[in-house]
């Protein structure tokens, strides 16, 4: 049996394939788009008419290689990970992950996995490892198996920035000022907040609080956390959320790291921790009828949290503290996956904004990389708002992996200000501060490239090396001013 059999005849499918059936009928969907997410977290896929859902549930749909990696061409004008000689990926759909849009309730959209064409000479109908969503959900089984159940439970803190819109179509500064948590600033993105929310809550994310950040137009509204794969598809439907919304109020949702210097970054935390045991919970959100699956709406509660202190103790528990010790171990690695556009490194140069530089970790202390931010789990700082979440959640698992496996000792937490201790004498590493830079440690570290398996890892290493390519071979604005009459 190959991959795609065996997901199309996992136990249950079946009958969930029927319910997303009674859901058609119950909400009159006339539309589905079937989605997947591509190596840079652009949500890609087809449309197809709610008609043949049955058919597409048991035979999929076909899509090109290549759009794993958006179609895009090198700067040699190479399309990157597949060319137009590749074969067809098919794509499964995720039963489970059926919801209504709010926004045009005759649509609905389902996440698919991705595999390999029926037809293909090698490994036909194997999973297609450029599918970075099929390899979180493969990557976080692997990980529960081998560690007695533990699993991934994280939340993440989305910032982003709502700009004004141009004559031209092109970003007009932010809506708002750079006033941080200022309540007048944030009633006055009010409408647009609002909308998020309704629409949000009508997809499965619970919202938990909100506020105004300190760049114009920067809101950070955050929903609850859960396990890794639901919080990565709740991440990549908030997007789809706010390019929505953006379009209905003639705005820019901007998830580019840092539009502006001089004023913070639009950072992605991650809260994470790992959990024994717990069970799914729906929560309606009010929604009746249910505007989707129950999975949509279902959220872990309970278990043991391993992260939490020994009784008596401050520091995380004996699971949590060799976690922390694989991330900093890792850390090179990792700030490819966390920081994975050239600008996410003016977040790093531009400092003073809270940005971490450093490979250390602390409690509450936000200049370094990890910090303690409650009792029972640690904030993963160094990521960006463009984060493809699936790539970042994977390659934490196996760092998470390496420290619990090797032991591994992530030292005394650090309590001063980072740059104080370095001023009295302490020896830090630094992260990379280029994108070229952290490309180069991802390449050597062989832990973390395990979560971008086979393809996965050709095609994000050839699409951000010719990322990075393009940017050394460009003239800057900041080129021009500076060198244009440096001589005579």
């Amino acid at each position: 049996m190959t991959d795609l059999e065996a997901h199309v005849s996992a136990k249950g499918r079946k009958e969930l394939v029927k319910q997303v059936r009674a859901k058609i009928n119950e909400l009159d969907i006339k539309y589905i788009y079937y989605q997947f997410v591509s190596v840079t977290g652009r949500i890609v896929g087809k449309g197809i008419p709610a008609d043949h859902w049955e058919a597409i549930a048991e035979k999929g749909f076909q899509l090109v290689y290549g759009s794993t990696a958006n179609l895009f061409t090198d700067r040699h004008k190479r399309y990157i990970g597949y060319g137009p000689e590749a074969s067809e990926l098919v794509g499964i759909p995720d039963p489970e992950t059926f919801v209504q849009l709010p926004w045009d309730k005759r649509v609905a959209r389902v996440f698919c996995t991705c595999f390999r064409n029926r037809e293909e000479r090698k490994n036909p109908g194997g999973h297609l490892t450029s599918d970075c969503r099929g390899n979180l959900r493969i990557l976080h089984n692997e990980f529960q198996k081998k560690h007695k159940g533990l699993s991934l439970r994280h939340g993440c803190e989305p910032e982003m920035m709502w700009l004004k819109k141009g004559a031209d179509g092109l970003p007009d500064g932010g809506f708002s000022k750079p006033n941080c948590y200022h309540i007048d600033q944030f009633e006055k993105l009010r409408p647009v907040f609002m909308r998020v929310i309704e629409y949000a809550n009508a997809m499965g994310l619970d919202m938990i609080q909100g506020d105004h950040e300190d760049a114009p137009g920067q809101l950070e509204l955050n929903f609850m956390f859960d396990d890794c794969l639901r919080t990565a598809d709740r991440l990549t439907t908030y997007r789809q959320i706010c390019a929505q919304v953006a379009r209905e109020f003639d705005l820019i949702a901007c998830f580019m790291p840092k539009p502006f210097m001089g004023v913070s970054a639009s950072g992605c935390h991650h809260n994470l921790s790992l959990w024994r045991g717990g069970e799914d919970v729906v929560n309606d959100l009010h929604n009746k009828p249910l505007p989707g699956m129950k999975d949509v709406f279902s959220y872990r509660k309970g278990g043991e949290n391993t992260f939490m202190p020994l009784k008596g103790q401050a520091k995380p528990g004996p699971i949590g503290l060799h976690c922390i010790g694989g991330v900093i171990k890792h850390l090179g690695a990792l700030t490819a996956l966390g920081s994975s556009t050239v600008n996410s490194y003016r977040r790093l140069w531009d400092t003073g904004f809270w940005a971490p530089v450093f490979a250390d970790w602390g409690y509450q202390n936000r200049t370094c990389a990890l910090r303690i931010s409650a009792p029972g789990r640690f904030e993963y700082r160094s990521v960006d708002a463009a984060v493809n979440p699936y790539l970042m959640a994977g390659a934490l698992l196996k760092a998470f992996d390496d420290g619990i496996t090797s032991k591994l000792d992530p030292g005394e937490p650090e309590e001063r200000n980072i740059y104080e201790a370095m001023s009295a004498g302490k020896k830090v590493k630094k992260l990379p501060m280029s994108l070229g830079e952290s490309l180069d440690h991802l390449a050597a570290d062989e832990v973390i490239k395990e979560a971008l398996p086979d393809e996965m890892y050709r095609v994000f290493s050839h699409y951000k090396r010719d990322e990075w390519e393009r940017f050394m071979a460009t003239v800057t604005p900041w080129d021009l001013e500076t060198y244009w009459d440096c001589l005579p």
